[in-house]
């Protein structure tokens, strides 16, 4: 098997790390052969292709590409998405975090385009404000994995010979641009800095904030330092060490653990929730890899403090849950995020290979129920947010646990995650991440890390020794996967920036595990990791009921429960006040609850008031189950075959999709009129065909009956609000007039006016396009799949509400339904949506939400949750106006389809080896 060794040295500062392979440990189950493995490895090569060529063909220079409409995403042309923009500076973001994983694939002449392609077309000067947790991983880290590829190429001798390190002087550049943001009296950065002019103020939107994320100031070391010793300039490894410094000293010395969000100036933990998901995954990572790379023994020990105290208050195996920082022994929420599994991974670098196994079994059981790992998922593996932005965390630890046991299950698990990225993300230009993975809906975005993660980790699995260009042993990967150099350990180094350190630490020998475990005496049994699984695996397949509310020992029910909870009730509102609760009664009826925990009477009291709101938020989740999911539109027709899937809203009445395991399949034709608000002219079309209808002029219902009568199978209902998409605003349902639906026997959905314009250019280019409705997409080959268990499908609502701590302020509004009680609201509750007529309600359906931060760790928290407007008004505030034409149907849809038809040869060898 693979062996993880640390090995110290008190004579140098070079740190030796390396996986030795002592042996093979090997499952029970067959060995996959070598030529499957190479076939799967040739797979992954084929699949960057398709990623790469495509953002090349349709998006380059533009920062990222959006695969379903085949264009590149440029900030300030399309609608803002909130921070999830700040990782995007017109810098072909994409192109630069790409670079060394083309080495690593062997696709040398390509890197070599590429690099010259940076150096000629990218500029770093843009006047734009950007996340510097992003831009420091992504395009710092970009630039330095493919210096240190271009150095090895170029020592190898026979290519790159005209470099002579251009990139490490933009990366240098990038640096010094950076390095305004870390001028606060803590050593903290800023969550953001312009490129341009850097922190300057309220104009540029940086030099404002007052709270960042713990991954985001401590997860810089890594590419500062190496930016240090491969330029010779101290200032950069002085400033991340002080930012490192200056956590360790804020850490909570009795559980030895840090909070979520901390305050850049104080020090003081504004979120004082503790995980390894979102919020401080990385910061964990990188005191490890930083001993790795650099050699200081004080990494070490910090990350072994740190990792008893996960093992102790967080890791439940297999699950790993967010405690309290002050009080670890009380969960701070009962769902997961999908960022934790890296941990599994770290923890094979550590040594700690049971705990791997067992997280990553319990992960794995819930991508296969999922396809994907849901962003956020239940103690009882249940969808709580459902997007999956293609995140390659579960990729990583199932090649670090390949490396660790040579246990072919990995290998199998590979496979499954290639499988499904072929059937439900790849689409005609390029992989889409998915909007919902209960219904297997697209959104347009393919994030950079895709690129730059995901294709080296499967190729590192599959791949022999004889098929990489190097020695990646030689290397540490950072958290974005690129690739530094070990040697680095030697490089020249000092400081000029005063330390954190009050004093000068003591190394205990008793936080040093120099060397890990040798895995192949631990393990005797081959089967020792199936032992290990077998029960999670059992747990995860039999889990349905919510385990009971979790109570602190000693502490006894909380004094108010959210179910029982009645506005009118003196007792409860004083209740309230003594937890630091205060209501709040809006115009439209709704009541918002304010939590200020500094207004609580004891601490006790505050926590008693946080459990509160948690279970408010419980309660809300658990009435939204009876709210219909969104549904999804499959155009199967050719040249599309089933593989773009478009989120549509469900009706309140008609035919329930859920209930039909096969939704309904038929060809799709435009309604005469387009309003569909009188009688159907063009009946001899629209019978046995599912009717396109605008939105508008009359009520929904009446939409449904009048296709209904000119013999229409199902309706589809195109929003009329020009630019509006499921990726910008929340789905809604379509609500009946006032008066009984039992006479429409027909389903109708529900398009916004995006994802409306790709049917309907499809139709303009194709007379004859087939669609699916469906309460989830189906195979790519459209074949039915088994409708999972109800239990294992229900989605929680999310809500910007999250555990808090005593300095932080949190909202939650609730609707007054009657003057005796109150019951919790949705996460955004807008004003009721309706075609035309007031008698027609529409009420917001289960909504999926999304984390604070969307692609990574959230870089500063809001202390308010303000719910009384919908998120887009709020992100978009304090964030550039979009500019230009947004509207997809700017692009012919020649444009939109040239690619198609060059795919299908592909796409059916693809479906021929499925099958």
């Amino acid at each position: 098997m693979y062996l993880a060794t640390i090995l110290p040295t008190t004579t140098m500062p070079a740190v030796l790390f390396s996986l030795m392979l002592l042996g093979a440990l090997c499952s029970l189950g067959q060995a996959m052969s070598r030529e499957e493995r190479h076939r799967l490895r040739n797979q992954v090569v084929e699949m960057f292709d398709h990623a790469y060529q495509n953002y090349m063909d349709h998006a380059y220079p533009a920062d990222e590409l959006m695969p379903l409409t085949c264009r590149g995403r440029v900030r300030g042309l399309e609608p803002s998405r909130g921070d999830v923009d700040d990782a995007l500076g017109k810098f072909s973001l994409t192109l630069i975090d790409t670079l060394d994983t083309l080495v690593l694939l062997n696709k040398t002449t390509e890197f070599e385009a590429a690099v010259r392609r940076v150096l000629s077309d990218v500029r770093l000067d843009n006047d734009i404000v950007v996340s510097v947790f992003e831009t420091n991983i992504r395009v710092l880290g970009g630039l330095l994995g493919g210096h240190s590829m271009a150095v090895m190429l170029k020592e190898g001798g026979q290519h790159m010979q005209w470099y002579q390190d251009e990139l490490l002087h933009m990366a240098k550049d990038l640096g010094f641009r950076l390095l305004p943001a870390f001028n606060t009296s803590s050593g903290l950065p800023y969550p953001r800095v312009n490129l341009k002019f850097g922190v300057r103020g309220p104009e540029t939107r940086t030099g404002t904030e007052t709270d960042t994320c713990t991954a985001c100031a401590g997860t810089i070391i890594l590419e500062f330092a190496a930016l240090s010793r491969f330029t010779g300039e101290p200032v950069f490894e002085a400033h991340a060490r002080r930012a490192l410094d200056f956590l360790w000293e804020k850490r909570q010395r009795n559980s030895n653990l840090v909070g979520t969000t901390i305050n850049i100036h104080s020090g003081e933990w504004v979120r004082r929730d503790s995980g390894v998901g979102a919020g401080i995954d990385s910061y964990y990572e990188y005191l490890l890899k930083a001993y790795i790379l650099l050699g200081d023994d004080v990494f070490l020990q910090r990350f072994n403090i740190h990792y008893a105290s996960i093992m102790k208050y967080i890791s439940q195996p297999p699950l790993l849950l967010d405690v309290h920082i002050h009080k670890p022994l009380l969960p701070a929420r009962t769902w997961m995020d999908s960022l934790l599994a890296f941990f599994p991974g770290l923890q094979v670098l550590k040594g700690d290979i049971r705990p791997a196994i067992e997280t990553h079994e319990m992960l794995y059981q819930v991508t296969k129920k999922h396809n994907f790992l849901p962003e956020a998922f239940t103690t009882d593996f249940r969808v709580h947010w459902a997007q999956h932005p293609l995140r390659p965390e579960f990729a990583e630890s199932t090649y670090f646990l390949y490396k660790a046991t040579g246990d072919p299950y990995y290998l199998e698990a590979g496979r499954t995650i290639l499988d499904n990225l072929n059937r439900f993300a790849r689409v005609p230009c390029g992989f889409a991440a998915m909007k919902d993975v209960r219904t297997g809906s697209h959104e347009d975005r393919m994030d950079s890390f895709f690129l730059a993660e995901m294709f080296k980790y499967l190729f590192l699995l599959f791949a022999d020794a004889e098929d990489l260009p190097f020695d990646v042993e030689d290397y540490v990967f950072t958290t974005e996967a690129h690739l530094l150099p070990l040697s680095l350990s030697t490089g020249p180094h000092s400081s000029s920036i005063p330390s954190n350190r009050t004093s000068k630490e003591e190394l205990d020998d008793s936080n040093f595990d120099w060397t890990c475990p040798n895995t192949r005496l631990l393990f005797p049994d081959p089967a020792y990791p199936r032992n290990l699984r077998e029960p999670i695996r059992s747990a995860v397949d039999k889990s349905c009921p919510r385990p009971a509310p979790y109570r602190e020992p000693g502490m006894g029910h909380p004094p108010l429960r959210a179910q029982d909870f009645m506005a009118n009730n003196p007792e409860h509102l004083e209740l309230l006040r003594r937890m630091g609760v205060s209501l709040i009664h809006l115009k439209d009826g709704r009541v918002q609850l304010v939590q200020h925990a500094t207004q609580a009477v004891s601490a006790v009291a505050a926590e008693d008031g946080v459990r509160f709101m948690q279970d408010m938020m419980e309660l809300s989740s658990q009435q939204q189950k009876e709210q219909l999911p969104p549904r999804a539109i499959q155009i199967v027709s050719h040249p599309f075959f089933g593989r773009v899937v478009l989120t549509a809203g469900p009706a309140q009445f008609g035919i329930d999709l859920s209930k039909s395991s096969t939704g309904l399949r038929g060809f799709a034709t435009v309604a005469e009129p387009y309003s569909g608000c009188s009688e159907i002219t063009n009946a001899e079309y629209v019978r046995g065909h599912i009717a396109l209808l605008q939105r508008g002029q009359c009520m929904f219902a009446e939409k449904a009956r009048h296709i209904q009568k000119a013999g229409a199978i199902g309706g589809i209902v195109i929003d009329d609000n020009e630019g509006s998409s499921s990726d910008t605003a929340p789905l809604f349902q379509m609500a009946g007039d006032g008066r009984s639906t039992d006479d429409i026997t027909m389903p109708l959905l529900f398009l916004f006016h995006k994802e409306g314009n790709i049917l309907l250019e499809a139709l303009k280019e194709y007379r004859e396009v087939e669609v699916l409705l469906s309460d989830k997409a189906r195979d790519r080959g459209v074949d039915v799949q088994e409708v999972e268990e109800d239990c294992l499908t229900e989605a929680t609502t999310p809500t910007s509400f999250e555990p808090i701590g005593q300095s932080q302020m949190s909202t939650l509004e609730v609707d007054e339904l009657a003057p005796e009680q109150v019951t919790p609201s949705q996460q955004e509750v807008s004003p009721v949506e309706q075609d035309t007529s007031p008698a027609e309600e529409v009420t917001p359906p289960e909504e999926e939400g999304s984390p604070a931060e969307d692609v990574r760790p959230p870089e500063d928290e809001a202390t308010e949750a303000d719910l009384t407007r919908p998120k887009e008004e709020r992100d978009s505030e304090d964030r550039e106006e979009p500019q230009g034409d947004t509207d997809p149907s700017s692009q012919s849809v020649d444009e939109l389809l040239a690619d198609w038809r060059e795919d299908l040869e592909a796409f059916q060898q693809m479906e021929k080896d499925e099958l």
